[in-house]
């Protein structure tokens, strides 16, 4: 019913910053729970940061206050802002939405954007 597309992945320092966009399309974003995780080699898929349809915020405690998560409904698109950049948040990271309907949960995944933190 969803389709995500990622960008803004790349390269970058220790310290340095990033911006993470996820674009949909198919559906309208309001009426989702939106979502990012990230998922490095051997490891498995972490919860990043979620955003509400009514806008509040979740974060992993290894990204709290550094890293932003938004959304702007009228442009369909959620933003992973990333500052502070460590060797240990690269992986690939990952869009999702998700909605429950009739009690069943309903979850849509972007193809990820790889991000390598490195000297």
């Amino acid at each position: 019913q969803v389709q995500l597309v990622e960008s803004g992945g790349g390269a970058v320092q220790p310290g340095g910053s990033l911006r993470l966009s996820c674009a949909a399309s198919g559906s309208l974003l309001i009426i989702y729970d939106m979502g990012w995780y990230r998922q490095a080699p051997g490891k498995q898929r972490d919860l990043v940061a979620t955003i509400t349809s009514g806008g509040r915020t979740n974060y992993a405690d290894s990204v709290k206050g550094r890293f932003t998560i938004s959304r702007d409904n009228t442009k369909n698109t959620v933003t992973l802002q990333m500052n502070s950049l460590k060797p240990e948040d690269t992986a690939v990271y990952y869009c999702n939405a998700h909605k429950s309907l009739l009690g069943q949960n309903r979850d849509y995944w972007g193809q990820g954007t790889q991000v390598t933190v490195s000297s």
